[in-house]
């Protein structure tokens, strides 16, 4: 693999240990696809490589991006908490929000975390016409539902 990018993430374990994202070259297959490798290193069964394939290149990058952040976000150690510097915007002292939006139901729920498990919220609290906050256990924000979310939206934030 022809390395184009690396980032490196921590795993707060005793003692701390590296988990490495590495991204290979987009390279055109004998069948006109394209695939993207890519490896994992640092989080159990992923050591080693992998590949995405897509329409063209970019679509190749996309979407080895996209599996990236899925795998990490889905991994046992992420799941704990125990997986530093994720990607999607997060860096030390920021943490990233998740938006999905229903068009055709003018909604949206802005989730603090990438998975709510049902149940997990266990109290709502209805905050004005149009938006309910969900919260955890703990007393924690997990997430913002907005009815009539074009209006309550900003545009940067609408998919």
């Amino acid at each position: 693999m022809y390395e184009i990018a690396r980032r490196t993430l921590w795993l707060r374990s005793s003692p701390p240990r590296e988990v490495t994202v590495t991204i290979g070259l987009p390279v055109e297959e004998p069948s006109g696809e394209w695939s993207c490798p890519y490896r994992i290193d640092g989080l159990d069964g992923w050591e080693h490589q992998r590949r995405v394939t897509g329409e063209d290149a970019v679509d190749a990058l996309e979407l080895v991006l996209a599996v990236v952040r899925s795998a990490l976000a889905g991994s046992h150690e992420a799941r704990e908490g125990l997986l530093d510097g994720m990607l999607d915007g997060e860096r030390a002292g920021q943490r990233a929000v998740f938006v999905r939006w229903d068009m055709e139901a003018n909604a949206a729920y802005i989730a603090m975390k990438r998975e709510i498990s049902s149940g997990e919220a266990v109290r709502q609290v209805v905050a004005g016409e149009d938006t309910v906050l969900d919260f955890g256990q703990e007393g924690e924000l997990l997430g913002v539902e907005l009815l009539d979310a074009d209006r309550q939206m900003p545009s940067e934030m609408r998919l």
